[in-house]
């Protein structure tokens, strides 16, 4: 099992990076109340001195709505998954814990001000790709929606044998790969748009890495993925 940046994502976003932190035979059940505290710690620590205005038009943000507007998402009605928390943090709105993997991504992507995601390794079925939609995608059930639908053509998605598993590029995952309290193995990825920005994800992807080790147990190993290394063993 392998996951791989396709050359189509280079091809339009050639400095696309994507950290990538694979966590075997952890436990993810319960609550962690130190995950907890580094997570309200990053609500509160972006909100100090930095104007509303300012902190969305910072550039680790704003390249993503370029990128989306790219592959035909209106990023005024469709946000990258960190604009969409920081929003909700500057709106007054508290991060919910979802679970102990999630909440330690939420808290990272706070922090970097990078999109980060993830999902159960265990549901997934083959490869997995970072890669632009075809024509006759499946249909699928994102987190939170009842209905099934297709990604559009030329849309950003991850997707593994089965299908999408990630729609426009970070802006919602599936349900059928989400991570829950009975996931034991997981794939979580850290995405930027700049070159410039390796040494950040590099230092997001150990953080998490770190925090997974120490509250979630079992092992966790990291690689950063690029045009020059756009594939990493999962297994």
């Amino acid at each position: 099992m392998i996951f791989k940046i396709t050359d189509p994502i280079f091809t339009d976003y050639p400095e696309a990076l994507v950290g990538v932190v694979i966590a075997r035979g952890i436990d993810n059940a319960g609550e962690a109340a130190h995950i907890d505290r580094f997570l309200r710690e990053q609500e509160g620590r972006l909100l100090e001195g930095v104007p509303r205005g300012d902190l969305l038009e910072d550039s680790r943000i704003s390249a993503w709505r370029e990128a989306y507007r790219k592959f035909g998402a209106k990023p005024q009605k469709y946000h990258s998954s960190v604009e969409s928390l920081v929003r909700r943090v500057i709106n007054g709105q508290r991060i919910p814990n979802i679970n102990k993997l999630v909440d330690i991504y939420n808290g990272v992507s706070l922090k970097y001000l990078v999109p980060a995601g993830g999902e159960d390794l265990d549901e997934i079925r083959g490869d997995v790709e970072l890669t632009v939609a075809q024509e006759g995608e499946a249909a699928i059930r994102l987190i939170g929606e009842r209905d099934e639908r297709a990604p559009k053509r030329g849309e950003v998605i991850y997707k593994d044998a089965v299908g999408t598993i990630c729609r426009r590029w970070n802006w919602r995952e599936a349900e059928r790969t989400k991570l829950t309290g009975d996931t034991r193995n997981a794939l979580l990825v850290i995405e930027a748009l700049k070159t410039e920005d390796r040494g950040l994800l590099e230092e997001a992807a150990s953080e998490m890495a770190d925090l997974i080790k120490v509250h979630c147990g079992g092992s966790a190993r990291t690689g950063i993925l690029d045009k020059a290394t756009p594939a990493i063993q999962l297994d």
